[in-house]
């Protein structure tokens, strides 16, 4: 069963659409992220907009019961000429192999997480994240 929230798509979509600079590495980052959680099977997505703090995607897949979401994808605002991106997970549905991540304790609706930034075009930093939203959205589908 696919579960897909429309309303949030169309959202997103427009989001990136109005993303000035279409060169603007944090935007295609945040395009393969979204295209990654969107090819998820029964996972939802809801679409967080608050201008000039962040724009954030929340995944959540059908089997949670405990949780809203299984990650936080954020593009901070706070410079709309200048955006980067923070990526959380709860601690305990990630490994992070190599210490990329930020530990925040009680950040996450008051459960330890770890946040990964990222502020450029750096491949093999998109690529770890993206292995931590799978790894994520398997923890989540268990």
């Amino acid at each position: 069963m696919t579960v897909k929230n429309p309303g949030a798509i169309s959202e997103i979509q427009a989001f990136i659409e109005g993303w000035k600079g279409e060169a603007e590495p944090m935007r295609d980052c945040f395009v393969s992220f979204f295209k990654e959680l969107s090819a998820f099977a029964d996972t939802t997505l809801t679409f967080i907009a608050r201008p000039g703090v962040s724009y954030s995607i929340r995944p959540r897949h059908i089997q949670q019961k405990d949780r809203e979401m299984f990650a936080i994808v954020d593009v901070i605002d706070d410079d709309p000429q200048d955006r980067w991106l923070s990526v959380c997970f709860y601690e305990d549905m990630i490994t992070d192999p190599e210490g990329r991540g930020e530990l925040i304790p009680g950040g996450l609706g008051g459960s330890d997480g770890y946040c990964f930034d990222l502020y450029d075009d750096d491949a093999a930093g998109i690529q770890y994240v993206l292995e931590r939203i799978t790894e994520a959205a398997a923890a989540a589908a268990s």
